[in-house]
């Protein structure tokens, strides 16, 4: 269970890193429209860390439980 969880978590960690790069991209292409999709990469960016970060809080917890 703990392996799946971790493996989870670093897919997640790596989508973050993913989106923040295709809106520093976005961001420097510039362009007709490019405000508009770096909001919407904003916010996937924003919903992936909430996710990541919601599996890290189980990840914790979930390894507290199993050692104490």
């Amino acid at each position: 269970m703990m392996i799946f969880l971790n493996i989870l978590i670093v897919i997640s960690l790596l989508a973050v890193l993913v989106s923040l790069i295709l809106g520093f991209v976005n961001m420097a292409r510039g362009g007709e429209g490019s405000t508009g999709r770096s909001n919407i990469l904003m916010r996937y960016r924003v919903g992936i860390q909430f996710v990541a970060i919601m599996l890290m809080v189980v990840g914790f917890l979930a390894r507290q439980s199993l050692s104490g």
